[in-house]
């Protein structure tokens, strides 16, 4: 099971982006992925070939109408191991004894 962490913007359409961050958004919302969107990027759970789809069908339609497109991904694989997006942050709640305020 696959974590993906990725951000994508265009660099050729000025300083606010958020229609096609929302646009990527749609697709990944749509997917039927697990994901949790945060200020800076958004997390995607899942198998390997799922995920990167996600991320391809995102940066396939910012193609269509961007010249030059920034990706940034991370990726924490972890063997037959779902449900993390929570149980991560679940983790460190218990060991803190508290809820974050995530």
């Amino acid at each position: 099971m696959v974590l993906l962490e990725f951000s994508m913007s265009p660099f050729d359409k000025g300083e606010s982006l958020s229609a096609y961050v929302a646009r990527s958004l749609d697709i990944i919302d749509k997917s039927g992925v697990p994901y949790r969107l945060t200020p800076m990027g958004t997390i995607l759970e899942g198998e390997w070939d799922e995920v990167m789809g996600v991320v391809t069908a995102c940066f396939e339609r910012m193609r269509e109408d961007c010249k030059r497109i920034s990706v940034s991904v991370r990726i924490d694989y972890r063997e037959g191991k779902a449900g993390r997006l929570k149980s991560k942050v679940d983790a460190i709640e218990a060991k803190l004894g508290r809820k974050l305020s995530t």
